[in-house]
């Protein structure tokens, strides 16, 4: 198997990472969803936040959530390739996958809420 190294490598990589974002568009509408609030909450915080840490903070919170998301849509997608018959396993590998979106949801929660109003 022939592997690509240095620059290639590092182009191959970058257009494999934007299929992927450009299908969690197309397919997953929590991540368009979360792609059009990362829209207004990233700008946000350049008004926002007073230092660089707090925007650095705001917004990695957001990148957090939209990571996330993108790891839970992989599982589910993988779980449903491997069949759409209800399984106890596969339950719990998607509903797991998605309270990882949740606890950073919370995480923004915090991070806005405690820069914002403390």
């Amino acid at each position: 198997m022939y592997k690509t190294t240095g620059l290639t490598h590092l182009i191959n990589s970058t257009k494999y990472s934007l299929q992927g974002l450009k299908s969690a568009f197309k397919n997953e509408t929590a991540f368009r969803h979360e792609c059009f609030l990362a829209c207004i909450l990233i700008p946000l915080t350049f008004f926002l936040g007073e230092t660089k840490i707090e925007i650095i903070l705001m917004i990695s919170s957001v990148l957090l959530v939209m990571a996330l998301e993108l790891l839970n849509s992989a599982v589910e997608t993988v779980v449903d390739r491997i069949g759409t018959e209800r399984h106890e396993l596969s339950g719990r590998a998607k509903d797991q996958g998605s309270a990882s979106v949740f606890i950073a949801l919370c995480i923004v929660g915090i991070v806005w809420g405690g820069i914002l109003f403390f």
